[in-house]
């Protein structure tokens, strides 16, 4: 029996030995389901960073506020046939990395401190290097989640990245760069994230998209649910040549009030988008009563099963999707993060599994 096999046979056991109806298993794994990484067709890499988030910290503790909440879900879906059974388990929330985040963060909220009192020449020698540094650790970051995502895929499991600050997934994008040819980005967002090098970061959460547009596989970037951006992060996607697709959530909620159907604004989204799809959720592209505790959050956004239908409708269109993100969850003062987290976490395991014909409908 090869190591496949095994880990098929594993998985079988413990599927038989599980009740799906049961409370939930806090000493579980992830959504207190019963596998391990090995046995698992989707694998989440957690990626507790958030040096360059300029507004509210938190974000970091994001992966273990949804993991923490995880087991408070329902696992039936009734539009997905026993999902519970795919097999989703995340891995150990990496401490060294989390320990270099929260370093780096107080060094890196100083400097940012420094900028906005105008860069005075006080303090100049005590910054001048530290975005260099904070690169230089971002890279890194981008290396090693390449190398992880790589060793996964290659495995033959799917593959999301819980983050964190927008930042973290760009290391996933790489390694789905060099096995395939092209694919497009679905982002829902409520900011652009393409700013070069925003504060002097090139690994900022706040250029992410800018970044991944650095990726030739990348045909296309299609951003829904956009409402706080720079004029110059406007212009690039006006000049983009249709590579950049901006669906703003006010002409979103206009076409609404004038009486078109989500349904027909998803028909639109998805039209954009070509037969491969990376999506990158970040969590305040919902409405902020869903996500409080977000880093930036901004008024307006989806809600909850909008963003969900978009989901629904992209799979249904044909469409696969080749990975994920879900990113921005700040734990804030309650669970509720955490727990809207988590579901919209499983959705996307869920919805991926169907879109390669590992889960049917």
């Amino acid at each position: 029996m090869n190591s496949s096999e095994k880990r098929k046979e594993s998985r079988e056991q413990r599927i038989a030995g599980f009740d799906p109806n049961g409370v939930g298993d806090v000493s579980g794994g992830l959504f207190g389901l019963p596998y391990t990484v090995e046995e698992s067709e989707v694998v989440i890499i957690p990626v507790p960073w958030e040096v360059t988030v300029s507004y509210s910290a938190g974000t970091a503790q994001g992966p273990k506020a949804v993991k923490d909440a995880s087991p408070q879900l329902d696992l039936y879906d009734p539009a997905i046939k026993d999902a519970w059974k795919l097999g989703i388990a995340m891995e150990e929330i990496p401490a060294d990395w989390e320990a270099a985040s929260e370093e780096l963060r107080s060094k890196a909220e100083e400097y940012i401190g420094w900028l906005e009192d105008g860069s005075p020449e006080e303090g100049r020698s005590a910054f001048e290097n530290l975005p260099k540094q904070i690169t230089q650790k971002g890279e890194e970051l981008l290396q090693w989640l390449k190398a992880k995502a790589t060793a996964h895929l290659d495995e033959g499991k799917l593959v999301g990245v819980l983050g964190g600050d927008h930042s973290t997934p760009l290391g996933l994008m790489h390694a789905l760069a060099e096995r395939h040819e092209e694919f497009g980005i679905l982002q829902v967002d409520a900011h652009m994230d393409l700013r070069d090098a925003y504060e002097g970061f090139t690994y900022s959460h706040a250029s992410i998209m800018f970044n991944a547009l650095k990726l030739p596989q990348v045909k296309k970037l299609v951003q829904v649910g956009i409402r706080d951006q720079a004029q110059s992060e406007a212009e690039l996607a006006e000049q983009s040549n249709g590579r950049i697709i901006v669906f703003y959530d006010s002409i979103l909620k206009e076409n609404q009030y004038d009486g078109d159907s989500w349904k027909k604004d998803c028909k639109k989204i998805i039209a954009q988008l070509p037969q491969k799809v990376y999506i990158s959720f970040d969590i305040d592209g919902l409405d902020p009563k869903l996500c409080p505790g977000t880093g930036t959050p901004v008024p307006g956004g989806l809600e909850f099963e909008q963003a969900v239908y978009l989901i629904k409708q992209l799979v249904k269109s044909g469409r696969e999707i080749i990975g994920f993100d879900l990113c921005e969850v700040g734990p804030g003062e309650s669970e509720w993060n955490g727990n809207v987290g988590a579901r919209m976490l499983y959705k996307l395991c869920n919805w991926m599994a169907v879109s390669q014909k590992r889960l049917e409908v």
